[in-house]
């Protein structure tokens, strides 16, 4: 499913995404989910919650899935 960026937006922190997408409530949810190893961006487990994700980016958590795509 496509994420798009905010129009002017180049990037998004990965926590930021969980939490707008829904996969994550909180900051703390976020936290979570990522230092478990339950999300991966791009086929890799990442760990590191304030990744930065750009367009092309896929990111993988709980059997779904988002592409970083340029806002419009």
């Amino acid at each position: 499913m496509p994420f798009p960026l905010r129009p002017g937006e180049t990037q998004i922190e990965l926590q930021q995404l969980l939490k707008a997408v829904g996969a994550a409530d909180t900051g703390g949810g976020a936290k979570v989910a990522v230092q478990s190893g339950d999300v991966s961006v791009n086929g890799e487990v990442e760990r590191r919650r304030s990744r930065k994700l750009v367009p092309g980016d896929v990111v993988l958590h709980a059997g779904r899935a988002w592409t970083v795509v340029p806002g419009t």
